[in-house]
């Protein structure tokens, strides 16, 4: 699931919690590292019942977990829907619908054990013939599934043993499939609501999760309320049955002044992605706590699109890479509480390759010589031209500006004009037509959350079977052959080292540039207590209390 689009994407929970709060004691909460203030009143009484305020950044796409691209929307999902496994803080599966699994020996053959005590939201049961129901589902070329379909390769077919027995088959084995069923982009649906609902789906969510689904008004609030049958939590939360909370209103908020002053006001309980600015404030206030998560998957990453010229050239993608000063834009934007990012996938994930850290600084002689060796020459304005061709970047981003993104377009921007680089900014609404059905960019940023290194698949493998091309219009056969390796190889230890040299092949060939690591910032009011996060960074709302 990227934040990204699409896959959108996009936080990211960390076994590290970076120290960059000032003087705020971390304290380890669920499965996942959470950075909470000190709450100078002593604690606070809480009672069962309440409604929990939380804003959002910004809209979800659809609620429909196959369907969607955005990690926004799984903020909301997570309530609604449960998965066969569920994945803890050190990395390791275990049961949540299913109770239990076997492998076959060519890890082709995966065979669930259900639980048998599951009702979905509109009473019907949760069995064999529901996951089977969900999987081809997402396979389905109709469903026109989204993150869901790069997650569940290289899935084939389902075989239902008895009621609460199922066969999940592979094309081949893959050690990321545990770990990506899950997530909540392959959240289990009610099969029932979904052929009633068709289309309508994400706008009518069924699931069997801790909420259940109450509306949903466009632009301006979701609301989920308690499911009084709910006995089935997986055990990286503490209260294994129906919520304490009688509801959640997640409010949409874009415009961040607005979404953390609403807290700060107490128009809201809760609010989502802090500004930087906003930290400092949060830590002295004697009424709010900041929580924060790090999300896993890949960095926030500005992809070089190889399929126009005349960035089909190494030499002028490393020229962008010289001219680019990441460090200034990072520190401007972010005020030291985004980490920056080096490589292709982010801190805290399998392989990660730490040797890339400090790399590729910025260097405007470098980039200046990459490009006169190519041929562009600084006109009278100062932007290179060749063969009578001004030399222009097409940079898109979406709206609105979430995490400052389009404030890193306007910097860029201003850097690579100095290199002689006429940046034509593009952001739209649109991204699913501009940058995936039609390509037109030269630069594009995303991110995804996701577990596994073998994420990168989807943005760097050039036969992937995707509806979209990949980012970066990548055609690289060593990577591929990583990736394909990656992918199967059972010694955690080998297959950590394939990752590392996938990252530097990336690094080599100057496919991206990596920005910076996502942490995942809820400001809330002391009356608030028991969000925690998963091992991905999103909110757990099962244990929640609202006190006085």
């Amino acid at each position: 699931m990227t934040d990204t689009q699409r896959n959108h994407t996009h936080h990211r929970l960390w076994l590290t919690v970076s120290g960059l709060l000032i003087a705020i004691s971390l304290v380890v909460s669920g499965c996942g590292g959470v950075v909470e203030k000190s709450n100078a009143q002593g604690s606070v009484a809480t009672a069962n019942g309440g409604t929990l305020t939380y804003a959002l950044a910004t809209s979800p796409d659809t609620l429909d977990p196959h369907r969607s691209g955005l990690a926004v929307s799984v903020r909301v999902m997570r309530t609604l829907y449960d998965s066969l496994v569920v994945q803890t803080a050190d990395g390791s599966i275990k049961p949540w619908l299913a109770e239990s699994w076997t492998v076959s020996k060519d890890g082709k053959k995966y065979t669930f054990k259900l639980r048998k005590d599951v009702k979905f939201h509109d009473g019907t049961p949760f069995n064999a013939e529901a996951v089977k129901f969900n999987f081809d589902r997402v396979i389905d070329p109709a469903t026109k599934a989204a993150n869901a379909l790069a997650l569940i390769r290289p899935y084939t077919s389902s075989k239902v043993i008895d009621e609460y027995t199922v066969q999940v088959n592979l094309s081949t084995p893959s050690e990321a499939f545990l770990g990506n069923i899950s997530q909540a982009m392959l959240g289990i649906v009610s099969p029932t609501a979904a052929k009633q609902e068709g289309e309508q789906f994400g706008k009518k969510p069924v699931g069997s999760g801790p909420y259940q689904y109450v509306d949903w008004k466009d632009n301006t609030s979701i609301a989920v309320k308690k499911n009084p049958d709910y006995t089935w939590a997986p055990e990286t939360v503490k209260n294994t049955g129906a919520p304490h909370i009688d509801g959640i209103t997640f409010s949409i908020i874009p415009e961040e002044a607005t979404r953390i002053g609403s807290v700060q006001s107490k128009q809201v309980l809760a609010a989502e992605t802090v500004p930087p600015q906003n930290i400092l404030a949060l830590k002295n206030s004697p009424d709010l706590q900041l929580l924060q998560a790090n999300t896993l998957g890949l960095p926030y990453t500005l992809f070089i699109n190889e399929r126009h010229a005349p960035w089909d050239n190494v030499k002028a993608r490393q020229a962008l890479q010289s001219a680019i000063d990441v460090n200034a834009i990072v520190k401007t934007l972010y005020l030291g509480t985004y980490e920056r990012a080096w490589s292709a996938l982010t801190p805290g994930i399998l392989g990660y390759d730490e040797s890339l850290e400090n790399t590729n600084q910025p260097d405007l002689t470098h980039a200046n010589n990459l490009l006169d060796e190519l041929g562009w020459v600084k006109g009278q304005d100062g932007i290179r031209v060749k063969d009578g061709q001004r030399l222009t970047l097409k940079y898109v981003d979406g709206s609105p500006n979430r995490e400052k993104r389009n404030d890193i377009a306007a910097m860029i921007q201003q850097q690579l004009k100095a290199v002689g680089i006429d940046v034509q900014v593009n952001i739209t609404k649109d991204i699913a037509t501009v940058v995936y059905q039609n390509g037109e960019y030269d630069l594009y940023g995303n991110s995804q959350v996701n577990s596994d290194p073998n994420a990168l698949s989807a943005f760097y493998h050039t036969a992937e079977p995707y509806a979209r091309p990949t980012l970066p219009g990548l055609s690289d056969p060593q990577i591929d052959q990583w990736l394909e390796q990656g992918a199967v190889e059972k010694d955690k230890d080998q297959r950590a080292n394939i990752y590392r040299n996938i990252q530097q092949r990336i690094n080599e060939l100057a496919v991206i540039i990596p920005v910076y690591i996502f942490p995942y910032t809820v400001a809330a009011s002391q009356t608030v207590q028991g969000i925690s996060f998963d091992y991905l960074g999103y909110p757990l709302f099962n244990d929640v209390r609202i006190g006085g």
